[in-house]
């Protein structure tokens, strides 16, 4: 599918509202479509000025988060892209605005969920994970902050933040140091080649998290322990009795 990038003056076509969030080189803000009147989420995403340069992203990166989630659209639980937006200094996505909070902050109210509300949460992200690898697309950054409610206190998520996603080619190994530390594979703090499955170590640590109510740092200190790690490897995890 051919992106189609809007060079027209973006404040044309929508009003710009109030912050939603920031980032280290993007800012996200709630929009309303001038001819719709429908609200979105724009990421207003820096642009490196110069191949050296240290302040913005390089272009093609920024095109290739807006080209994963066009292949990947439509999907009910992955965000979805309206539109695209490029002028000198940034590139805007605009997306659906998805207004629930983090799936991480649901977790930090509830504490710990039971196996049955966990497991709506789990099927719905093993939904739209299964749909970008049947694409060949994999995340590498899954993450419970990653994971938005559609609605609060509801259960219908969207897997967003296709930053470092890459879609694999055959007989192009692809190795990558990003992601958060606590949820990705091995392979990856490894620098070795990435593959669909190293998605399914951070949906591992995701269920665990749901279950338990450990936060990251119970996870780091979790996967630092060289017996926690190799119950992991072997497949065999104990809850505690409180919190099954």
């Amino acid at each position: 599918m051919v992106l189609n990038i809007i060079t027209e003056d973006f404040e044309n076509f929508y009003d710009i509202q109030d912050d939603l969030g920031s980032g280290q080189f993007a800012v996200v803000k709630r929009v309303r479509e001038l001819n719709t009147g429908h609200e979105f989420a724009a990421k207003f995403v820096r642009k490196k000025k110069c191949v050296a340069g240290k302040r913005g992203l390089k272009r093609e990166e920024i095109l290739r988060e807006a080209d994963i989630l066009s292949e990947l659209a439509p999907h009910l639980n992955i965000i979805t892209l309206h539109d695209v937006f490029e002028n000198k200094h940034e590139i805007i996505l605009v997306l659906e605005l998805v207004g629930g909070g983090e799936l991480f902050h649901y977790i930090a109210e509830k504490d710990a969920l039971n196996e049955e509300e966990a497991a709506k949460f789990i099927l719905q992200i093993l939904e739209g994970v299964h749909h970008m690898h049947e694409k060949n697309i994999v995340h590498l950054d899954l993450k419970p902050e990653n994971v938005m409610l559609l609605e609060k206190n509801k259960t219908q998520i969207k897997i967003i933040d296709f930053g470092i996603s890459r879609k694999l080619q055959p007989n192009e190994p692809t190795k990558e140091t990003f992601g958060t530390p606590e949820f990705v594979a091995p392979e990856v703090i490894a620098f070795e080649p990435v593959t669909l499955a190293t998605d399914m170590w951070s949906i591992g640590v995701i269920t665990y998290i749901l279950l338990s109510g450990a936060g990251h740092l119970d996870i780091v200190k979790l996967l630092a322990d060289r017996k926690a790690n190799l119950m992991v490897v072997d497949g065999y995890i104990q809850f505690m009795s409180d919190c099954i």
